[in-house]
């Protein structure tokens, strides 16, 4: 496994790559891997020749600097687990790198993200739309592997390659759960012992049969600081806080109602 810092090296390590036409799978994270991200490397492993994972804790896509200082940071830990599932590269850019420009250019969507956590998170899909684009255009992989858990990015960073006509595959991976149903995340690690016991219930609810309002009526009641519960895409959404860590999810709702049907 190569760990590459520096973009020239990238860049000659990529040409060599074309030459030889490997296609590339593309796995971009911020770090403190968990089992969603080695999920979608095994996945690339498999489809792809070489696996490059990405790991930059991105400060343009976070609203408040106290989330982006506490963002967990595990880069050891990180490069051991890729090794050990064959990662072939992993490249880890300085601000400066990938910025440049001191971030006065950016990428903007103007309608799909200003709903749901573009309205919670003003300016944070501009910085992750900028930093995914810089990513792929560095990395040019034949697929790039996305989480589900985050379905509102997924469906930004697919518009994003339709509208530029990059010429790469932007593969859905599917939520993957802890045993009582929370979406894995590396914020769930920020949570107390009690905090994460009590935050299986925010999954259990949101794919209940109820109406969004009486969603985050009940989650309201139980203690969480609700912060949206909407529809949109055949799917429920939620965001919500406990404490000083925030948690989103997703469902799919034609899947939740037929699961029901059969426990019926």
């Amino acid at each position: 496994m190569k760990v590459v810092e520096d973009i020239s090296e990238l860049k000659e390590y990529r040409k060599r790559l074309e030459v030889e036409g490997l296609a590339v799978g593309f796995v971009p994270t911020m770090g403190n891997l968990h089992r969603g991200h080695t999920s979608m490397l095994e996945r690339s492993v498999v489809e792809n020749e070489i696996t490059l994972l990405s790991i930059f804790v991105n400060p343009t896509q976070f609203n408040e600097v106290s989330d982006l200082e506490k963002y967990p940071r595990t880069m050891e830990k990180d490069m051991e687990l890729a090794r050990s599932l064959g990662v072939d590269y992993v490249f880890c850019p300085g601000y400066d790198d990938l910025y440049p420009d001191g971030y006065k250019y950016k990428v903007s969507e103007v309608e799909l993200s200003k709903a749901m956590e573009g309205n919670s998170r003003p300016g944070h899909f501009d910085g992750m739309l900028t930093v995914v684009l810089k990513l792929l255009m560095l990395v040019r992989p034949k697929r790039a592997y996305f989480g589900e858990k985050d379905y509102q990015q997924l469906a930004l960073v697919r518009g994003m390659v339709e509208a530029f006509f990059l010429d790469v595959e932007i593969v859905p991976h599917a939520t993957v759960r802890d045993e009582d149903g929370l979406a894995l995340s590396s914020r769930n690690s920020r949570l107390t012992p009690e905090q994460r016991a009590f935050a299986r219930v925010f999954p259990e609810l949101l794919r209940q049969d109820l109406s969004c309002e009486a969603i985050q009526k009940e989650l309201t009641k139980a203690g969480f600081d609700v912060d949206y519960i909407e529809e949109a895409w055949g799917r429920r959404f939620g965001a919500l806080r406990i404490g000083d860590v925030r948690l989103i999810d997703n469902f799919s709702l034609k899947r939740e109602i037929k699961l029901q049907k059969e426990m019926v």
